[in-house]
């Protein structure tokens, strides 16, 4: 609320009435809280605004105008009134009502004040509860803003549409639906069915819009009626779905589409919240529906109808999946009819309406056409044959990205199984066929859809699996294949990456041998220097082995076909060929995962057991996972010699596959392999020199923390917690055992004394590298947690090394830091006890203090008072956080200590200091309150005055920003009154200049760019840590020129618009084949512009070919044009190089000791520079051509006074000046270019 009433303070001056008036009324309330010291809440307002309000009544002061009192107590009610207590709302209803329901007549006529009584409503009626909401007055008052819901106003419209909307949406807190939504859905029916009759009443309200048509206000319903349905009642729904049909004759295309919009809306919440709101009303709505198709060249109602059947099927198919499969056949047909349309959102329509409505085939229509076999017409069949028709037919040419979409979408829902004991599905049965098609055609040259293509065969990749497609679509990638002429198919191998049905024994049997007789080629080719060959075989052998991963998701087989042999080959390609190393993991790995999700699906749906992508059940996996279980040891080795062959930049993915294969390992054989690694990690400690080995095993050790069991835990952390490793002079090695530390502790395994590993930590920080801050501060905010309230005195041991820390070079360094700093604050607000007398530096018989913010503050302040700027900038910064963070729990007068003290800062001739203090000041304008800041603030600007003239490290820019929110938060007169002297004001009138230019700019920009959608917003991107957006993340909304860039949009901007020209669909000629219309058509089309379609040797006509053998004929004698005009530009640069030399402004002279003189950057220089330029370029052999750029010359004396047609009263030589003005006139120019007695000037 205070920022809200702080936007209307500053216009006490205004010179707009309807600005003025409120913002008086605002001042006179907040000076008689001032007067009788009340306290600026809520209430306090709203009960001040009631008082008025009934005393201007009272008086009859009921005008409206834009400076009268009535609207403006409206207007702050409005405001205040979201932030009053509901209590207190109904507590005053009798009396809110009493002054304002009366007001609604009067209001009608004027829309700014009844937008606010309407805003006003909005909060009385979500304050109310049930038996209030039956008072005659409310009801009477609801009325009327239903009504409003019509007005021929957009704003008030929106508004009572927007009450309706809210008030349905909160009902009271015991009813789940709110008493009114009977009521509006009773309004809106009869609205509706006044609409369709076209006998709505004319609106009341007067303005140009009273006389809309019925169709206008049917409109205007239905916009509010959208987002209302939801909240109306089960029961209400029914009545109004039929209305709506009737909508469509009126014959306003816009209400038609939106009557099916709605109709599509309510259907699809039907289906997704799994009410049966309009379940019943399905079969008349379809039929309706389907009675009243428009015409398919009906651009405008086409797509929303058709949106319309295949929502209405789909919520059918799950309320009545039977009765729905009886209108599917007729409900296709009937979508599939405007297939044809060059438009394209109807095509678009038309696919999304198929896709929803291939989802409504039930398992009986598939067995049906299974059982009835290829020649039967059964429906199902007859869609396919349609489909497969429609891919060489022209009607459906411009529609063929739709159309394998739909395909997609027909392969997807098929992908049920048709007898449960076998693997075969009905996609597998009725569409490859179709398949096979759609891949023949993705190989043909001339196919443009070749990306819909690929999405319709990665379905059937995904549904039927490699084993079944490549069985229908072999891969012809070998030597053999491509000496018989076949064409290869490598497209399909990176679709083999996703999850299928097809058994990891497969892969082994077809895939294993594949990319062996590939790799033997690969050698053979690289041996006989085919290095292209080469790397075509090692592209496909690595393609090969990217999809391994997909059939390791949740194979059946996996105890048949992970055998040693194939294990052994793994391990082999883990050790020896670093570029399938990460497919291998990758497939290890979901090995793991996939079969853990599914042995977690206890309690799976036996409906979708059916489904092809859940291959194996919930027993299957959980036997895959036991046979695994064994594997875990031999696997451990092996991932372990792998992780520390491959460099660090490398181990990401195989510490993965370790975590994923550890969760799954029995404990002793986590114990095992933890053995295994500290002995290799104390051994390597010994040796000196040995950096890596230890950064590798501190690496496996964290891999394999979150198995632990306590004692090796505690062990562990022993170990880690010694000079050897945190004083180590590898960086790596100090990080890793910080991190080994800061994990343990998370764990909460670890029952160490806090405050001895605080003192070992304290000894060990001697030897510490600057890359190991950051997982050292993460370790000591996690200690700060464990430390009891009665020896908080390790605090301030600790301050310095963390207010240091947030002066890091590393971003991680100084975040962890703050951290650090906020840990500590956080454990001193929660009570104990600081120890002075243990405190290091202070005096043994020092008192006990109370452990609080406040006392942390004045221990954190103390670095303000460092022997360095470093120190002080660094305690600065860390106070800045604090106050952020803190600031509710900070008592005023610490606050006001603090913003003293760093104010004093402002005056340092430090730029450090200088930096951090602007950023505390920028901090407390923005979060401090208003009241503790404004009597500081007579000091604070003229301190910030004297920087704003400073442009190192942006000190004028950041100053200036300081001042635009101050300006935002106090006002504009109390910043400028404490500005004191006359020139440091001067600053406070630009910013306020500045403000208001660029706030003319931004309007002007956007009249000027009213219909462009990309609209570049200025300011950084908030980066989600609150602190650094207050500190960092906002910039000055004024440009950092004084004057205005007039920035001319350049004329290729216009290129975009004309981007959704559609460009008709075309046949491709070609010139040496006949043309086949009636078969492979769709290999032929193009989308291209065929006169922009570059034929191979169409240049070749530009030269003289022999007449014999058909050559071209080059004539070496003959010049080119390139070589004659670079021939002419060498002569001019000879020519003009040294004239240049000496008069441009890039040239140079020498004096007569040799020192280099350059050319002075004058006016008349330029000038000539860009004759010169203009001469060169209209030099095209006219003689007379005049100087492109010329100066225009001054006009002469009196030019005004000459006649514009005669010429009388001019002399030969020119227009006499003296003779048509005054003498004291000609006399104030005549000093100008004036001539001496010798000829002189």
């Amino acid at each position: 609320m205070e920022e809200a009433l702080a936007k209307i303070r500053p216009h006490t001056t205004s010179n707009l009435a309807h600005q003025k008036a409120p913002a008086n009324l605002l001042q006179a309330l907040e000076s008689t809280f001032q007067e009788k010291h009340t306290d600026r809440t809520p209430t306090a307002y709203f009960a001040a605004l009631i008082t008025t309000l009934d005393g201007c009544i009272q008086k009859k002061e009921t005008s409206l105008g834009d400076g009268d009192v009535l609207p403006a107590e409206l207007y702050l009610l409005a405001l205040v009134a979201p932030f009053v207590p509901p209590p207190v709302i109904q507590t005053n209803l009798n009396t809110l009502l009493s002054l304002t329901a009366p007001l609604f007549p009067a209001l009608m006529a004027h829309a700014p004040p009844l937008r606010s009584q309407l805003t006003l409503y909005n909060s009385v009626f979500r304050a109310l509860d049930k038996s209030q909401l039956d008072v005659s007055a409310v009801r009477q008052s609801f009325a009327s803003i239903l009504q409003l819901c019509l007005d021929p106003r957009p704003k008030v419209r929106k508004k009572a549409a927007d009450i309706v909307k809210d008030v349905l949406s909160f009902p009271p807190s015991p009813l789940i639906r709110h008493p009114y939504a009977q009521r509006v859905a009773e309004w809106a029916h009869i609205a509706l069915q006044q609409a369709s009759s076209g006998a709505l009443p004319k609106s009341k309200s007067s303005g140009k819009g009273s006389d809309t048509s019925a169709a206008e206000t049917a409109i205007h319903l239905l916009a509010f009626l959208r987002p209302v349905l939801p909240n109306l009642p089960l029961d209400a729904i029914p009545p109004i779905t039929t209305t709506l049909l009737t909508l469509p004759r009126l014959g306003n295309p816009y209400l038609s589409q939106a009557a099916y919009s709605i109709l599509s809306d309510l259907f699809t919440a039907s289906t997704t919240t799994g009410t049966a709101s309009a379940i019943e009303q399905i079969p008349a709505v379809l039929n309706a529906v389907l009675e009243s198709p428009p015409a398919k060249a009906d651009n405008s109602i086409s797509p929303s109808w058709i949106r319309v059947l295949g929502d209405a099927m789909f919520a059918y198919h799950v309320a009545d999946a039977s009765a729905c499969a009886a209108e599917f056949n007729k409900v296709w047909k009937t979508v599939w009819s405007y297939f044809e349309t060059k438009h394209p959102p109807t095509r678009k329509a038309v696919a999304e309406s198929l896709a929803l409505l291939t989802r409504c085939i039930t398992p009986s229509i598939v067995k049906d056409s299974i059982s009835d076999g290829e020649a039967a017409k059964s429906p199902l069949r007859s869609i396919i044959s349609q489909i497969t028709k429609a891919l060489d037919s022209l009607a459906f040419a411009s529609a063929m990205q739709e159309l394998l979409s739909v395909i997609s979408a027909l392969i997807s829902n098929l992908g049920v199984r048709v007898d449960p004991a076998k693997s075969t599905t009905a996609t597998e049965a009725l569409l490859m066929p179709l398949v096979s098609k759609i891949a023949d055609l993705r190989v043909q040259k001339g196919f443009e859809h070749k990306e819909a293509a690929d999405a319709v065969l990665s379905t059937a990749m995904r549904v039927v699996g490699p084993a079944v497609l490549l069985a229908a679509i072999p891969l012809n990638l070998e030597p053999s294949d491509r000496q018989a002429g076949k064409e290869p198919r490598a497209f399909l191998l990176p679709m083999l990456n996703q999850p299928h049905p097809s058994l990891l024994g497969h892969f082994v049997s077809y895939f294993v041998p594949m990319s062996e007789r590939m790799f033997n080629l690969q050698q053979k080719a690289d041996s006989e220097g085919r290095q292209s060959e080469a790397k075509v075989w090692s592209v496909l052998v690595a393609q090969i082995w990217t999809g391994f991963a997909g059939y390791c998701h949740a194979p059946s087989d996996i105890k048949t076909a992970l055998t040693p042999a194939f294990s052994q080959l793994l391990s082999q390609l883990l050790y020896s060929q670093p570029d399938l190393r990460p497919p291998v993991l990758r497939g290890l790995k979901a090995l793991i995962e996939s079969n853990k999700i599914i042995a977690s699906q206890v309690d799976i749906d036996m409906g979708e057991s059916s489904r092809s992508d859940n291959a194996i059940t919930p027993e299957q996996a959980s036997q895959n996972l036991t046979f695994l279980k064994t594997q875990v040891e031999s696997w451990f080795a092996v991932f372990f010699n792998v992780f520390g062959s491959v460099d660090r930049d490398n181990r990401g993915m195989v510490g993965d596959v370790i975590g994923v294969w550890a969760g799954l390992a029995e404990k002793q054989d986590i114990a095992k392999a933890y053995r295994k690694v500290v002995d290799l990690f104390r051994q390597s400690l010994q040796q000196s020199d040995n950096g890596n080995t230890t950064a590798m095993t501190q690496d496996l050790l964290i891999l394999l923390l979150p198995f632990l069991d306590a004692q090796d835990v505690a062990a562990l952390f022993s170990t880690c917690l010694v000079q050897e490793v945190l004083c180590h002079k590898d960086n790596g090695v100090q990080k890793r055992g910080y991190k080994i530390l800061a994990k343990l502790l998370e764990n909460g395994k670890v029952k160490e004394d806090a405050l001895q590993t605080f003192q070992r930590l304290d000894e060990l920080s001697v030897g510490l590298a600057p890359a190991a801050k950051k997982d050292r501060f993460i370790l000591l905010s996690l200690l700060i947690l464990r430390v009891p309230s009665e020896s908080l005195h390790i605090i301030p041991s600790l301050i310095p090394e963390a207010v240091l820390g947030t002066k890091e070079p590393s971003e991680k360094a100084r975040s962890a830091a703050f951290e650090l700093i906020v840990a500590m604050g956080q454990k001193m607000s929660q009570g104990g006890v600081v120890k002075r007398s243990m405190v290091e530096g202070m005096d043994e018989d020092g008192a006990e203090a109370q452990a609080s913010i406040n006392e942390y503050m004045t221990m954190v302040a103390g670095g303000l008072a460092g022997a360095s700027p470093h120190m002080i900038s660094a305690t600065v910064t860390a106070v800045s956080r604090l106050v952020f963070e803190f600031r509710e729990s900070i008592d005023a007068q610490m606050q006001t200590e603090i913003f003293t003290t760093l104010l004093v800062f402002l005056s340092s001739a430090n730029r450090e200091i200088i930096k951090s203090t602007l950023g505390y000041i920028k901090l407390a304008i923005h979060t401090l309150p208003i009241e503790l800041l404004r009597p500081h603030l007579k000091e604070l600007v003229p301190a910030l005055l004297a920087w704003s003239h400073d442009h190192k490290n942006h000190f004028k820019a950041k100053v200036r920003h300081i001042f635009e929110r101050m300006i935002r938060r106090f006002g504009w007169n109390d910043v400028y009154q404490a500005a004191g002297e006359d020139q440091a004001a001067k600053v406070l009138v630009n910013i306020k200049k500045r403000k208001e230019r660029a706030k003319r700019k931004r309007a002007r920009e956007d009249d000027d760019d009213d219909d462009d959608d990309e609209e570049a917003t200025k300011g950084k991107v908030p980066t989600g840590d609150a602190f650094e957006d207050v500190l960092y993340g906002s910039e000055s909304e004024l440009d950092d020129s004084d004057e205005d860039e007039q920035v001319s949009r350049p004329t290729g901007m216009a290129g975009p618009k004309r981007k959704g020209i559609e460009q008709g669909v075309r046949l491709r000629v070609d010139d040496d084949e006949p043309m086949d219309l009636l078969q492979g058509v769709a290999s032929r089309l193009t989308n291209a512009q065929a006169n922009r379609r570059r034929k191979p040797g169409q240049d070749a006509g530009r030269f003289k070919t022999d007449a014999d053998t058909g050559k071209i004929v080059i004539n070496e004698d003959e010049e080119s044009d390139i070589e004659v005009s670079s021939r002419k530009a060498a002569k001019d640069v000879a020519g003009s190089a040294y004239r240049e030399s000496m008069t441009s402004v890039d040239g140079f002279t020498r004096g007569p000791n040799g020192r280099i003189k350059f050319n002075k950057d004058t006016k008349k220089r330029r000038r000539e520079n860009e004759d010169e330029d203009g001469d060169v370029e209209m030099a095209d052999g006219a003689a007379t051509a005049t100087k492109k750029n010329k100066r225009p010359t001054e006009p002469k004396l009196g030019h005004e006074f000459k006649a514009k047609r005669a010429g009388g009263d001019v002399k030969k030589g020119g227009v006499d000046p003296y003779a048509y003005m005054s003498l004291s006139q000609a006399a104030k120019k005549k000093g100008r270019n004036r001539t001496g007695i010798a000829g002189k000037h």
